[in-house]
């Protein structure tokens, strides 16, 4: 549509509202705005005209205003208490650092209820200096306004992020399927340890399936938004109307996810019970390589390296390590350090202070590429015990992941 039909047409410019719910209460908390234009039988949504840059700034700011109007003039009259997810392109907050876009705010809500207010802006579509940006984001917020970052994914810059220190991580979960799982996890757990990190909640966006809400509670989503849940109506929904269906549906992914962490802990703790057993067998000696490749052999099944090393990460032993099928012992691998690799040494403190093994989180290793865990044990008072085991054999249990 041609901005100036757009701009002569804003009579018939309509706020829609899209529910937001939370995990922890089962109810809406929160309603995000849109503006979207009737033209003849279709309905024009108006996201994509404030950020096209072959348009004037002037028509972008007109129209942004216009449905901050329009959408606040009917929400401040809705009882209850939910907050107001108000679109904002960064860039044109800029022009004028920001005093129209919250002079319309505060013409409809009072000071004492700004609180109730998330500015939404995409990081990754501004095109200034974050830190300018920033400033007018920190004064927003000592009136309690919230800053919500929109589209977060792995093309995010996370560290304007951090310096921008949204309270609100907008993902959007819609071309998300259920075969691509295991795929996007590593995104979403970056993701979910900065929000950690600096402080976030987590709202995905886009569910359209029960699958994609499941994966967002998986993966510590707080608010949940999609036309699964509610689609974007220009009237408000009753805060509890799908509290009933939502508890239900948590209490499955609940029951579902017990089980399967059950699972993991059992096929963990018999890896683990195995694997000791052979070692109290054998009572493997880092100066023994005949020993250890006899350990290596008899955990054929489930290992492709084993190693030991001292409590500073000096690898006082070869590496015996399956290539194709037979072992090898690799003597280069002697006085090698491993303690810059992440949690070497804290992995070390609890074995010697608990005298017992561990298994290390899943990590790709740095020779093979595939995923492996590590189980770790004393065998000494001095050295420790490094087995990486098989991904063929952690897939075979599930306990890859």
């Amino acid at each position: 549509m041609d901005p100036i039909d757009v701009l002569t047409n804003l009579e018939k410019l309509k706020a829609y509202y899209q529910p937001i719910f939370s995990a922890d209460e089962h109810v809406v908390v929160g309603y995000e705005v849109s503006g979207k234009l009737l033209n003849g039988d279709q309905l024009i949504n108006l996201k994509a005209f404030a950020y096209d840059e072959d348009i004037p700034e002037e028509y972008r700011v007109e129209v942004q205003h216009k449905i901050l109007h329009v959408a606040l003039s009917k929400l401040v009259k809705e009882a209850g208490k939910f907050d107001i997810y108000l679109p904002c392109n960064a860039n044109l907050l800029m022009l004028d650092y920001g005093e129209s876009y919250f002079d319309i705010i505060k013409e409809y809500i009072a000071e004492k209820e700004l609180t109730r207010v998330v500015v939404v802006i995409s990081e990754h579509n501004f095109n200034g200096e974050f830190r300018e940006l920033n400033n007018i984001l920190r004064y927003f917020r000592t009136y309690g306004i919230k800053i919500a970052i929109d589209q977060v994914g792995s093309e995010s810059h996370l560290d304007y992020i951090k310096i921008l220190s949204p309270n609100i991580l907008k993902l959007n979960i819609e071309q998300l399927s259920y075969e691509s799982w295991s795929a996007q996890n590593d995104v979403f757990t970056s993701l979910g340890a900065l929000a950690r990190k600096i402080g976030a909640n987590m709202l995905f966006e886009g569910i359209i399936s029960v699958h994609q809400l499941q994966f967002a509670w998986k993966n510590g989503g707080r608010y949940y938004q999609g036309k699964y849940l509610a689609d974007a109506d220009t009237t408000i929904i009753p805060g509890d109307q799908l509290r009933e269906r939502f508890r239900e549906e948590c209490q499955q992914f609940i029951r579902i996810e017990k089980r399967m962490l059950e699972e993991k802990y059992n096929s963990l703790k018999d890896l683990q019970h195995i694997l000791e057993k052979s070692l109290q067998r054998i009572k493997p000696v880092s100066n023994s390589g005949e020993q250890l490749l006899g350990l290596a052999q008899e955990l054929d099944e489930y290992s492709f390296r084993i190693y030991i090393c001292d409590e500073d990460g000096y690898q006082t032993s070869p590496n015996i390590m399956r290539i194709d099928k037979k072992w090898h012992v690799q003597e280069d691998a002697v006085n090698k350090n491993w303690s810059w690799r992440p949690y070497f040494l804290k992995t070390i403190i609890k074995m010697r202070n608990d005298q017992s093994g561990v298994f290390s989180d899943v990590y790709s290793d740095i020779v093979t590429g595939e995923m492996t865990r590590t189980f770790s044990i004393p065998v000494n008072e001095s050295e420790y015990l490094f087995i990486d085991i098989s991904y063929d054999y952690l897939y075979k249990q599930n306990i890859f992941r």
